[in-house]
């Protein structure tokens, strides 16, 4: 009765042994970057296939959550293919990196053409016949010259997507020369060369 006991015990202990080795835990770590350009993506959804935990990356790509050996990691975000990747078993240490890269994914919709008119010889009829008062056409012609088409958009702010793309490309720039100082962009010979083209043309003289 002791022995079977014994045997009983021993080979509950083997397999709870070989199930803690077959779920060993690691420290996945990693960053998630643009294919082309190689720059940091924000906000990617990162989840194991099977039972959906993960994380996001933060502002610049970076990500670190606990797996298992095995585990089916997807990547996916907006304007991005989603992508996969198995973290391989037998690892000599608890911790796992790599370096994800996304392949950009654009969406084509279908073509739609909207017009005010019925039909276009209605638009032509209807465009050709309207009068436009001559203030209304001062105001145009003020509008579109290049002087006051270059104050207007010195004045206007970036936009949404605006400022996301600059942020982007900051960060790029910070990546690109990480452990390294910049360059100094006083020995740019392209910008020499529109400084002197500049200054031929007298875009530096006073208008007083």
């Amino acid at each position: 009765m002791h022995k079977f006991l014994f045997l009983f015990i021993l080979m509950i202990g083997i397999r709870v042994t070989a199930q803690v080795n077959s779920e060993k835990l690691i420290q996945f770590t990693g960053i998630v970057m643009t294919s082309d350009s190689l720059i940091g993506i924000p906000f990617v959804n990162i989840y194991e296939k099977a039972t959906l935990r993960g994380t996001s990356t933060n502002i610049k790509g970076f990500f670190s959550f606990v797996a298992q050996e095995g585990d089916t990691i997807m990547f996916s975000a907006v304007g991005f293919k989603e992508d996969s990747y198995v973290i391989p078993t037998g690892l000599k240490e608890n911790r796992y990196s790599v370096i994800q890269l996304l392949t950009s994914d654009t969406v084509f919709l279908a073509e739609t053409i909207i017009y005010p008119w019925p039909t276009p010889k209605d638009f032509k009829e209807a465009f050709l016949a309207y009068d436009v008062p001559d203030n209304y056409y001062d105001i145009a012609r003020k509008n579109l010259e290049r002087e006051q088409m270059k104050e207007m958009g010195l004045a206007m702010g970036y936009d949404a997507d605006a400022n996301q793309d600059y942020y982007t490309k900051q960060i790029g720039k910070e990546l690109y020369y990480a452990g390294q100082n910049p360059p100094l962009t006083i020995f740019n010979v392209f910008n020499w060369i529109e400084f002197f083209e500049a200054w031929k043309r007298g875009d530096f003289k006073s208008n007083k």
